[in-house]
């Protein structure tokens, strides 16, 4: 069972919204490489609340590191937190999946 890393921007979106966004990435990944993936949590809803992004995107570099696929929801492209998190992944060889809204 692979590892999935789940990237995507949260920034003003409701919980139900990126949650909604988490299920869809989660059966997009598991058709894609074949089998089912056992998710890792960066999805940081006891967060300290004075965190900072710089925060939020060390927490999610820590947890990416351990991932065997990371998936990028739509929108990941406009968000600076998600880009750093593909490059990193893409630079350090984890399998990325990359999805873009439609019409790019």
């Amino acid at each position: 069972m692979k590892k999935l890393f789940i990237s995507q921007p949260m920034r003003g979106k409701t919980d139900e919204e990126i949650l909604a966004v988490r299920k869809k990435a989660i059966e997009s990944a598991e058709k894609l490489v074949g089998e089912p993936v056992e998710v890792i949590d960066s999805f940081f809803q006891a967060a300290p609340a004075d965190a900072k992004p710089l925060w939020f995107l060390g927490k999610s570099l820590e947890l990416l590191a351990t991932a065997d696929v990371a998936y990028f929801a739509e929108g990941w492209n406009e968000a600076r937190g998600c880009k750093i998190e593909n490059t990193c992944a893409i630079e350090y060889g984890i399998a990325v999946i990359e999805d873009y809204e439609k019409g790019e």
